[in-house]
């Protein structure tokens, strides 16, 4: 069970919940966190001070004043008008990453966003539903706007979800099916769901598990071929891999060292007499 706090996601702890489904939880903390900077939206939205998508729109109309009782039918809108992706959807592991790093962000306090959005994103990831979102539709580094738009809609109870068959449902039976209600949203909040690039991170987290996991097995590939090719490890040596100091290479020839240093078919051939050096495609895997 991972608790949900605010602080740092390390990637297993991501690749846990996201692929493994492991459940989640919201640490005691949180709410009172996130008291603060929420208490500070409030009094701005009830002053009416201008604050950039609190009382006034978004983007090109950030100077056009929001009457008080449209402004939560601003956050909601602002969500559900993002939600404009296209394509194949994205994998489940992914958007569960996703709810996991934007549950997280909230958590932290800055945001000024209330606890129940975090109870919202630790309850979709606790029962499953994994909202619909389409692959394209991010802006990168300004923002997976789109994404988190496809993901925070599920949570208001709009938008759509995965099924049981994968096929697409309305968000709203999703919610029902599993017992849950729509999270209700107030100021700010709308922009506090889709203003991020957990998309994004959520994608290269489960990348850099997954190439981490095939670098080790292409090491132990190597090692494996290296005895069954009668070839020595002398060109793995600390000594000659420094000459280059490159670190994913000494990362590679240090795993090599150890996966072959107990290795009897090695130990009797660790000087080769049967040819001058051992394949290049041996003698630089740890380069390659």
């Amino acid at each position: 069970m991972l608790t949900i706090d605010g602080g740092p996601v390390h990637i297993e702890d991501l690749v846990k919940v996201a692929r493994h489904r492991e459940g989640v939880m919201v640490g005691p903390s949180v709410h009172a966190t996130m008291a603060a900077s929420r208490a500070a939206v409030e009094r701005l939205d009830a002053e009416g001070v201008v604050a950039y998508g609190v009382t006034t729109g978004f983007g090109a109309l950030a100077d056009r004043a929001i009457e008080p009782a449209d402004r939560v039918a601003l956050q909601r809108a602002v969500v559900v008008s993002h939600a404009a992706g296209m394509g194949e959807r994205l994998d489940d592991e992914v958007v569960r990453g996703m709810l996991l790093l934007r549950a997280r962000t909230l958590a932290a306090g800055y945001s000024g966003a209330g606890a129940a959005l975090v109870d919202g994103l630790a309850d979709l990831l606790q029962a499953g539903v994994v909202p619909w979102v389409p692959e394209h539709g991010s802006l990168g580094a300004s923002g997976d706007l789109a994404p988190l738009a496809h993901a925070g809609s599920v949570l208001i109870g709009e938008g759509w979800a995965v099924g049981d068959a994968g096929e697409r449902v309305p968000a709203s039976d999703a919610l029902a099916s599993h017992g849950l209600a729509p999270v209700a949203i107030g100021p700010k909040e709308g922009l506090a769901l889709i203003n991020g690039t957990d998309a994004t991170a959520a994608t290269l987290a489960l990348a850099v598990h997954d190439i981490e996991a095939l670098l080790r097995a292409a090491d132990c590939a190597c090692a494996m071929s290296v005895e069954a090719l009668n070839a020595t490890t002398r060109a793995f040596d600390e000594a000659v891999i420094a000459l280059r100091p490159s670190p994913g290479q000494a990362a590679s020839a240090a795993n090599l060292r150890a996966l072959l240093r107990e290795s009897p078919l090695v130990a009797a051939h660790r000087v080769s007499h049967h040819a001058v050096q051992d394949a290049y495609s041996l003698r630089c895997a740890p380069q390659v």
